[in-house]
């Protein structure tokens, strides 16, 4: 019996309670036994993880004290009850906890209060750091398997960016080492996971709802902010808990300094702004918008579509939740708009206007970078963004739109197939999108009709006419230009686009600042005759002859 109990399969060798010391030609009946460092301090009262462990362990992003939300404190009494039950089975393992969503802040802080309902501290292992060496991942097994047999605690394995392919795979060490890994074990990932050789429970994990977002606010600013306003930051911006806790925490901090303190309710927004940027800003272009509605040049209808986009936007919160059309519309809450018109009428700037007057971030979508030539990288490229622009509400400026959107092709073989199914999920995300997408694109006629029908609103984009050309060529110089007296009406005559103008004013400005004191129509007419030569225009020299002209070419 006495043998027994130190053969590498008992407890005491197995949990590496007590090692084999057997050096050189020493045999192993006469091999001393030598305890594992760690179980000589736990003896001693030393109870700490073991320093193999700790540095595959990091941080959780949320902290542990916030206090769930109602719906999120359910899911994780439900998880609780669960464990309980399958505990008082006695079946081996306990069932893998499979925590499914989008927002990892939320499925942290779920899991820290189940973890803490049973009296256990959560360890986060990021799953890529998990090894793939046999001999390291079955030292990392043994370890933990002992560890939370000694000590009182969990296991959080983050797979939040990690291959599913790869998970999934039994061979892979991912997926060995929580087949095989003891105690309570949680698993967040996007999506739910299918492994083999261990069961499992999932439970989707959503962000708070709007009305508890704004009851969070409104209970951590207290007095600060009125139920409007509370109400219109859990309209616009979908934040977890930890994060409006966090930001709630910020805002009282200008109030307290010798500064010019900015009202807390435009210093939340602000931080909500701040706080949803990083994940867009690695999958987007973000557009520093200062256009306002006195820059737009534009006929009156079309003008008037954009205000009511803008009005739709503002007001998305008293219509849906205060109005009850929330529950009537089963398509999404955001609203598709396209842009339609030539390169430089004004497409881009129209987008600006919008984000600005509604204090909203602009982004501009690389459609090249979104696209990819593998089957299924598209759908992955295109969820990633749309998950993170919902938590802003953010304006996607999706340039160029034909090359993406462009009308579906007949099927002919896989790559048609695939090429449609991309479409289509790109339609989907667009609908239940809680913000604004606008579409831009120089060729409306290119569009599919289905797509079309789906939209909220199109706006079209004419080219200016005359009238129009004037009004932008006097809105094209800032106020501190020293501008000569300018012929505008001959300018509006010159056949170009507002971003045409824009260019040729630039051009004109440092030609001004290199010859002398004042930017005059001579420096703006060989400025637009350049431009003419860039867009392959027909040049009739009358349009730009100037007398100054005249004599620099004599």
């Amino acid at each position: 019996p006495a043998w027994d109990a130190i053969s590498p399969e008992r407890p005491l060798r197995r949990l590496r309670l007590v090692e084999v010391n057997q050096p050189g030609a020493t045999p192993l009946t006469a091999a001393a036994l030598r305890a594992d460092e760690k179980i000589v301090n736990y003896i001693k009262g030393l109870n700490y993880l073991d320093d193999r462990l700790t540095p595959l362990l990091l941080p959780f992003d949320a902290d542990s004290d916030v206090a769930l939300p109602p719906s999120q404190q359910a899911v994780a009494d439900e998880v609780a009850s669960q464990l309980q039950s399958a505990a008082s089975q006695g079946r081996g393992h306990l069932p893998l906890v499979q925590l499914v969503g989008a927002d990892v802040a939320s499925k942290q802080l779920v899991a820290q209060q189940v973890a803490s309902t049973f009296g256990l501290e959560l360890q986060r292992l990021p799953a890529d750091l998990i090894p793939a060496d046999f001999h390291e991942l079955e030292t990392l097994l043994k370890l933990w398997d002992r560890e939370h047999r000694l000590l009182p605690v969990a296991l959080y394995i983050d797979a939040s960016e990690s291959d599913a392919a790869q998970l999934e795979r039994p061979s892979s060490p991912q997926s060995r080492f929580l087949a095989r890994a003891g105690g309570l074990v949680f698993l967040d990932a996007p999506d739910l996971r299918h492994l083999k050789g261990r069961p499992s429970l999932s439970f989707d994990i959503a962000k708070p709802t709007a009305t508890e977002q704004r009851d969070l606010w409104r209970e951590l600013l207290g007095d600060e902010v009125d139920d409007a306003t509370a109400s219109e930051l859990a309209g616009q911006f979908s934040l977890n808990a930890a994060t409006i806790h966090r930001i709630a925490q910020e805002s009282s901090l200008p109030s307290s300094t010798a500064h010019c303190p900015l009202p807390t309710a435009h210093y939340s927004w602000t931080a909500c702004r701040r706080a949803t940027r990083p994940r867009l800003d690695a999958l987007a272009q973000r557009i520093d918008a200062r256009a306002t509605w006195d820059d737009l040049v534009l006929p009156d209808d079309e003008t008037q579509q954009l205000r009511e986009i803008a009005d739709q936007i503002q007001h998305r919160s008293r219509v849906y939740d205060d109005w009850g059309f929330r529950a009537k519309h089963n398509r999404g809450l955001g609203v598709s708009v396209l842009f339609a018109g030539e390169s430089g009428t004004g497409k881009t700037m129209a987008a600006e206007v919008i984000a600005n007057d509604l204090q909203l971030d602009l982004y501009r979508i690389d459609l090249s970078a979104v696209v990819n030539k593998y089957i299924g990288e598209t759908e992955k490229n295109l969820r990633k963004l749309f998950d993170a622009a919902d938590d802003s509400g953010a304006i996607l400026f999706f340039d160029e739109a034909d090359s993406l959107f462009g009308k579906r092709t007949e099927v002919k073989d896989s790559h048609d197939r695939y090429a449609n199914l991309e479409v289509n999920y790109l339609l989907q995300r667009m609908e239940a999108y809680r913000g604004l997408a606008i579409l831009a694109t120089n060729l409306k006629s290119s569009l599919d009709q289905a797509f079309l029908r789906r939209l909220r609103f199109i706006v079209s984009f004419p080219v200016p006419d005359t009238a129009q050309r004037r009004e932008l060529w006097s809105k094209a110089f800032p106020t501190e230009t020293p501008l000569a007296p300018l012929d505008l009406d001959r300018l509006a005559r010159l056949n170009v686009t507002g971003g045409n103008i824009h260019t040729i004013a630039l051009n004109a400005a440092f030609a001004s600042a290199n010859d002398g004191p004042q930017l005059s129509m001579p420096h703006i007419l060989k400025a637009a005759r350049a431009e003419y030569r860039k867009l392959q225009k027909p040049i009739n020299a009358a349009d730009f002859r100037t007398p100054e002209l005249e004599g620099s070419t004599r």
